[in-house]
């Protein structure tokens, strides 16, 4: 019957990134789709968690986080993001950041209230925003380089704002959220009584001198911004899904209550091993960005030398490129060459947009992937020039 599921469901499709990697599984394709390492996490990284099943770290640990995780991540945002924060008031741990957003939407969303979110945007936000119940306002980031227009921003905010998302540094179009850009969706939050709800999953990825700024840390926005970023991707840990979301104890004691009953808690030696992790010395994070400095050469030069016109990315670890050059109809049809033809899986453009049209002549590849894997993506990349002459 037509009615007996929820008709938000009919408002947003199942992820094309993971489609992605499913179709690249099946046909043996070079998976440069979806954003996860294919090779070992640290060796240290590792060894903590298995001392912690040893130590019997077995159990459920308190729902919003274990003592010892809470405070590595509260010593962390202090230091790194410039947050005040409280381990015991103003910390949730979360099971990845997907839980975390869907979870801090749910926390403050009332029927009516509308969510500001920028297109290009990683592609949870939007069904996130619907099931939470509100309704999303778009606001397109301009290429090449991914800017905001002033006027467009302020246009989107209303007395039905409820929240602004902001990704930074952004996934898919690599672009490091300026101090400028951040001070004017600062001042928006505060004329008109919004929140500002940051994913900075990346915020350790991040190239060519620009910084990382968390827009909790700017003046007036300590109450009025939840912070959600974590583990996965720092760390070369996607699979253990551990995240953690920072906020004002009024806000956090929201959160906290719609985490406990969407997921109970995440996995107690994790996070042991989690604490360990945020506890790495400074040249562990200079390491990181060189390897995927390294990493993103590579998938450069063989995009442009394939004839992809493409920017390098300020941050995380995607390159968007444009595929006229292809001489194909639209992204989805570029995707389906590359992964059926050449061996390579990548992630049509307008998957990331509301207005379709705009991603049209766009993929999105991630080069967070073992060097040898991404030569042989070049490889394969290569052989483009031939197969449209």
């Amino acid at each position: 019957m037509a009615t007996d599921v929820s008709h938000k469901t009919r408002l947003f499709t199942e992820s094309v990134i993971r489609e992605m990697t499913r179709r690249a599984l099946a046909c043996g394709a070079v998976n440069l789709a979806q954003g996860f390492p294919d090779f070992p996490a640290p060796d240290e990284i590792k060894e903590a968690a298995r001392r912690a099943i040893d130590e019997d770290y077995n159990q459920y640990a308190i729902t919003h986080g274990s003592p010892n995780f809470r405070r590595a991540i509260a010593d962390k945002v202090r230091s790194y993001n410039r947050l005040e924060c409280d381990p015991d008031t103003n910390v949730t741990v979360t099971c990845g950041a997907t839980e975390g957003m869907i979870a801090s939407l749910l926390a403050v969303i009332n029927p009516g209230d509308e969510v500001v979110i920028f297109e290009p945007f990683y592609e949870n936000y939007g069904p996130d925003a619907i099931i939470a119940g509100a309704t999303p306002r778009y606001v397109t980031l301009h290429g090449p380089d991914f800017s905001i227009d002033p006027g467009e921003v302020t246009a989107a905010f209303s007395d039905r704002t409820k929240a602004i998302i902001v990704n930074t540094p952004h996934n898919p179009a690599g672009k490091v959220f300026s101090r400028a850009e951040l001070e004017l969706i600062a001042e928006l939050c505060r004329r008109f009584d919004a929140l500002a709800i940051t994913d900075e999953i990346y915020e350790h990825i991040i190239y060519d001198g620009y910084q990382h700024l968390s827009i909790g840390s700017l003046e007036g926005m300590r109450d009025r911004t939840i912070t959600i970023s974590g583990l996965s991707k720092t760390y070369s840990i996607t699979g253990w899904r551990l995240a953690y979301v920072i906020a004002c104890e009024r806000l956090t004691s929201a959160i906290r209550k719609v985490h406990d009953f969407l997921t109970v808690g995440a996995p107690h030696p994790l996070q042991e091993a989690g604490a360990f992790a945020l506890r790495l010395p400074a040249s562990f994070y200079n390491g990181l960005r060189t390897m995927y400095e390294g990493k993103r050469e590579i998938l450069f030069n063989a995009l442009t030398e394939a004839g992809f016109r493409c920017r390098k990315p300020a941050g995380a670890y995607y390159i968007m490129a444009e595929t006229e050059n292809l001489g194909i109809a639209d992204d989805r049809s570029a995707a389906d060459f590359l992964l059926d033809t050449v061996g390579v899986a990548a992630v049509p453009g307008s998957s990331f947009y509301h207005r379709a049209e705009l991603g049209r002549r766009l993929l999105r590849f991630t080069f967070s992937k073992s060097d040898e894997t991404l030569l042989r993506a070049a490889e394969r990349l290569g052989r483009l020039r031939a197969l449209r002459s």
